[in-house]
């Protein structure tokens, strides 16, 4: 008899545990999806024409004598 007590007892814990467990996920707000930031595509890469240095295409410079990395290059390189 003891037996069937606590089995009693211990399921309907179970069960208001698992209820009100399944309220709090009902009320809870759903998951906002995960927006991911757009990624651009690769960008091509030029070397300057003083130092060396590979830099994106979209930040070089251009002068008379090949792509710089900045006007202090393309200053010094060009006379």
């Amino acid at each position: 008899m003891k037996f069937l007590l606590v089995t009693l007892v211990v399921a309907v814990a179970i069960w208001i545990w698992r209820r009100n467990r399944q309220e709090e996920l009902d009320a809870a707000p759903p998951p906002r999806p995960n927006a991911r930031p757009a990624v651009r595509g690769p960008q091509r890469m030029v070397r300057c024409a003083h130092c060396g240095l590979h830099l994106p295409a979209a930040d070089a410079v251009p002068g008379r004598h090949g792509i710089y990395c900045s006007d202090r290059h393309r200053n010094a390189a060009e006379p």
